[in-house]
């Protein structure tokens, strides 16, 4: 049941934003399959890795299509929030937590190839307790960082750094996912809003 005492904007912006979560979790599932040489994993190793990255994956999408924009977050095309939208909607520790993220990618001036590279190393570089074949996931590990290394070889001859400035994101992407995931578990155990079954058992997997 929703919370009575919960303003009813708020509601409807975490209803909506959790539908979207939910939404852009079966867009990461069927994209991770077309990773070379995730698909190789087993089932049990590949949903592994998706259970303990998938906030990283769906922060770092909000981040990218937020770089144009200025202090506002683009949850979706049609979901755009600024500072004040999100204080009056419930949203502000999540608008907060992710808005340093953005200014980092902005920086870096961080392009699409880049971007999708990235999302399949923070799949892969799950923290993950319960991985079967660890070899098979360090193998995957490695081509990914070669493919960032050969893109960024290819396209940024200039800064022969830009690929560690690149993965030294990773850790302020995990821990502002692991914010995120904070955010979403407190609305679940508070009973706010209603959750879609994957998104739930996403969020589970991580609490």
């Amino acid at each position: 049941m929703p919370d009575p005492t919960m303003p009813d904007g708020d509601i409807k912006a975490l209803t909506t934003l959790c539908d979207l979560a939910d939404r852009e979790l079966v867009v990461i599932i069927g994209w991770a399959k077309h990773i070379p040489g995730f698909s190789s994993l087993s089932l049990a190793d590949q949903m592994s890795l998706l259970q303990s990255a998938w906030m990283e994956i769906l922060v770092l999408s909000i981040v990218f299509r937020s770089l144009a924009c200025e202090e506002e977050l683009v949850y979706a095309e049609d979901y755009v929030v600024d500072e004040e939208h999100a204080r009056l909607s419930g949203l502000l520790d999540l608008h907060v937590a992710i808005l340093p993220l953005v200014r980092r990618y902005k920086k870096l001036s961080m392009e699409r190839e880049e971007f999708v590279t990235l999302k399949a190393i923070a799949l892969a570089n799950s923290d993950s307790m319960h991985i079967e074949d660890v070899e098979a996931v360090q193998r995957l590990q490695d081509s990914l960082h070669e493919a960032l290394q050969d893109l960024e070889g290819a396209h940024n001859t200039e800064d022969p750094r830009r690929a560690g400035k690149l993965l030294m994101t990773l850790p302020l992407l995990r821990q502002t996912a692991a914010k995120a995931v904070q955010h979403f578990y407190s609305i679940k155990v508070q009973g706010k809003v209603p959750m879609h079954k994957l998104f739930l058992e996403m969020l589970e997997a991580k609490a």
